[in-house]
């Protein structure tokens, strides 16, 4: 039988309507503002540089790294893309990842999903680039030291939303989900800064003109784009090594005895799972490719839609 894992992110029946509902207001007059942001701004290659980042980003939150106390976790991604790619594009991207985690492959929940991109997708990006611009014109030293810090920091901030949401919908007390939930972040979110600032280096080593500024020089794009592709798929290659520990939310929801109240769904690729596939790792592999070439090819298409008019 295929190993199927428990969904990464919240999903529903954590939160109440309520709740719920009020993180989707949120969440869509934030995007609204970032789709105009973005429409004004938006050069022409920077949308390849989107689809790259957003396919990265979904393979590598495909890999859950093992932390203290049988508990594991995952890279979220937002500091990575709002440095690499701005505010108002990483935003998007975070979207489009979250989105398509939700509905293709029914990792975390339809009526959550607003407090998932929130949460993950919105406040990850706003700290990643607020910290990170005042050093941007900094040595690569300290803007890797910067961008670890942040990094670490919206992980930790992901987590008190979190906590706050569930307390909000009377899911579990403030005094008890707040230092669990902040206690396994805290290591979480080392495993994501380090991943931050390894990606960077990587960038500054190799295509230093990807970050910091409006739009990437034209020298070698096919191939930088190209490089990004492989790398992802490198990626999912490795999937089948990740942890099958329960996340931070899933470990903290078990032991303080709100994991039940979770509504699970059922679908074609639920849990990351081809059905055809008998082989745990062939299956694992599959649906990260379909994964990343779905994320890749909404945001590729939906920077074309609304890129800059010169």
């Amino acid at each position: 039988m295929l190993y199927s894992p428990k969904p990464m992110h919240i999903p529903d029946g954590f939160l109440s309507f309520t709740v719920s509902i009020v993180c989707w207001v949120i969440t869509v007059i934030t995007l609204s503002i970032a789709i105009s942001r973005s429409n004004k701004s938006l050069g022409e290659r920077q949308v390849p540089l989107m689809g790259v980042m957003a396919a990265f980003i979904f393979a590598t939150q495909m890999i859950n790294f093992p932390v203290a106390g049988g508990t594991s976790g995952h890279l979220l991604g937002g500091a990575l893309a709002a440095i690499t790619l701005g505010p108002w594009a990483g935003m998007l991207v975070m979207t489009a990842v979250i989105a398509v985690q939700g509905l293709l492959f029914q990792d975390g929940g339809l009526l959550v999903m607003g407090a998932n991109i929130l949460n993950m997708g919105l406040v990850t990006v706003a700290i990643g680039y607020g910290l990170y611009r005042g050093v941007s014109m900094g040595s690569r030293t300290l803007k890797l030291t910067v961008a670890g810090i942040a990094a670490w920091l919206s992980v930790m901030a992901g987590a008190l939303l979190v906590s706050l949401q569930l307390w909000l919908s009377g899911t579990s007390q403030l005094q008890i989900v707040i230092p669990a939930m902040l206690t396994v972040h805290a290591l979480i979110g080392l495993g994501e800064a380090l991943i931050t600032v390894a990606a960077l280096t990587f960038i500054f080593q190799t295509r230093p003109d990807l970050i910091g500024k409006n739009s990437p020089s034209s020298k070698g794009s096919r191939g930088w784009v190209v490089a990004g592709i492989l790398i992802s798929l490198a990626v999912v290659l490795l999937s089948p090594l990740a942890s099958v520990n329960p996340d931070g939310l899933n470990r903290v929801a078990a032991d303080l005895g709100f994991i039940n109240t979770a509504h699970t769904r059922t679908g074609p690729l639920a849990g990351y799972v081809v059905p055809f596939l008998q082989s745990v790792s062939l299956s694992k592999i599959a649906s990260g490719a379909i994964g990343l070439t779905v994320v890749g090819v909404i945001i590729l298409l939906l920077g074309q839609g609304m890129k800059a008019k010169s």
